[in-house]
């Protein structure tokens, strides 16, 4: 049994993961809330959650939420860099809000707990793209089974594709 818990996330908790999106390390990698807005100005997973496409989820560690995940389904984008994975794959994109938590090992052991739901949910492959300078989340990925696959430059960025397969 996982020690973390996931559960789907609400219109509840637009501010808290807003918060988290504000603090150095996310905002490092995920870009400022505020410049990311849309014409209406929702913040980008506020769009999200309406999409069948995504699911959000808010990752709790001992009942305190500190994480967000999100898995995608990549064949939902024309061309996406991970269109190669077989139907049914799942894209992944995380970060830890609380930076208590960051260097601690929850990186990799939600990752790896997720994952492992998705394959019961019968995902044959998940697919994650980190930035190739973020050697924090290559780590974790890594920790998580994630091998390295190629570097390339995407839609969102350049990114190091990484691949787990069931």
């Amino acid at each position: 049994m996982s020690v973390y818990t996931f559960r789907g996330m609400t219109t509840d908790d637009f501010a808290l993961v807003h918060r988290w999106l504000t603090t150095p390390e996310v905002d490092r990698w995920w870009g400022d809330p505020d410049q990311d807005k849309g014409d209406d100005d929702e913040l980008p997973f506020e769009e999200a959650l309406g999409d069948p496409n995504i699911a959000l989820w808010i990752v709790s560690h001992g009942g305190r939420p500190f994480a967000y995940i999100q898995d995608y389904d990549p064949h939902a984008w024309a061309n996406h860099h991970f269109a190669s994975l077989p139907l049914g794959s799942r894209g992944i994109d995380q970060f830890i809000g609380e930076p208590d938590m960051l260097g601690c090992g929850h990186g990799s052991a939600f990752i790896r707990a997720h994952v492992e739901r998705l394959f019961a949910q019968g995902a044959p492959a998940v697919g994650t793209d980190p930035h190739p300078s973020n050697a924090r989340a290559i780590r974790a990925y890594e920790k998580a089974g994630f091998v390295r696959d190629v570097e390339q430059d995407t839609e969102w960025g350049r990114a190091l594709l990484m691949v787990r397969l069931r």
